[in-house]
């Protein structure tokens, strides 16, 4: 790599910092020509262990790697909390290096001023966070694929956590013929049961009280006979210090969001 090219993406030890997309592109392209495998892993940084297990799994399956770091505003509502959305560039970027990766694909804006161009996906995002959310899963299918374009990945990896945006881009990749292998890893919890998200850290010590027995009562109705949804709609509307937005069975997946504070909790578990 010439110097105008280290200076253009910058370095941290020997992974790649790339902010430009003219910069991604041509990586991307060089790798392309060399048959190289490469797996992609998007985020909105604030990295927790539920990023670094995607990290780590792209590592042991793909030649490159690359994360993406940005926070997409099109997925955001104008009530929801772009502005506030934790920012940790310094930390993220350490817990991609050590988790493996090759380059972190950073970029300050994927939209052009005039941008007017959004891919929205019609069925599999209607109802749960897609009722919740008019407008999220446009904006979150629209960078998905841009990402996808700019990093022509071999693999794509995301967290069950975030079922129905799975079940969106899994749509979306077999709809519109997007060259590229989706790998699903499985929900990763913290010591006691809560998925980590990165919107934990607004939690305080009493609302995260109130996550646990969020997480606890999803998964034990997964475990229950009979109709799972309507004994945790149950159970939801009689926790303390949450306000229930949904419940829904898809699949085998039963699905679940609370308020807790003004913190949106989102959590799967499949039923049993």
């Amino acid at each position: 790599m010439g110097l105008a090219v280290q200076a253009l993406t910058g370095l941290v030890s020997d992974m790649q910092v790339i902010s430009s997309i003219t910069a991604m592109e041509r990586q991307s392209k060089g790798w392309a020509a060399r048959g190289e495998k490469v797996g992609l892993v998007p985020t909105m940084g604030a990295l927790h262990e539920g990023h670094l297990a995607l990290i780590r799994r792209a590592r042991r399956e793909c030649r490159r790697v690359v994360v993406s770091i940005y926070v997409n505003p099109t997925q955001f509502g104008p009530k929801e909390d772009f502005s506030r959305y934790p920012r940790s560039r310094r930390q993220d970027l350490a817990l991609c290096r050590q988790a493996g990766a090759d380059v972190v694909f950073a970029p300050g804006n994927l939209y052009l001023p005039d941008h007017s161009t959004f891919v929205e996906e019609e069925q599999v995002s209607l109802g749960r966070d897609g009722a919740s959310r008019p407008g999220h899963f446009r904006g979150v299918v629209t960078v998905v694929l841009k990402l996808f374009n700019l990093v022509r990945p071999t693999r794509a990896y995301f967290g069950q956590k975030d079922a129905q945006q799975v079940d969106v881009i899994r749509r979306m990749v077999r709809d519109l013929n997007v060259p590229v292998k989706l790998v699903i890893v499985p929900i990763v919890r913290d010591r006691d049961g809560v998925a980590l998200s990165s919107r934990n850290r607004y939690l305080s010590p009493e609302e995260r009280t109130v996550a646990v027995e969020f997480a606890r009562r999803l998964q034990a109705a997964a475990r229950r006979k009979g109709d799972p949804v309507a004994w945790l709609r149950r159970e939801l509307k009689r926790l303390p210090g949450a306000r229930l937005d949904y419940v829904e069975l898809t699949g085998d997946r039963l699905c679940a969001a609370v308020f807790v504070g003004k913190t949106r909790l989102i959590d799967n578990e499949r039923v049993k």
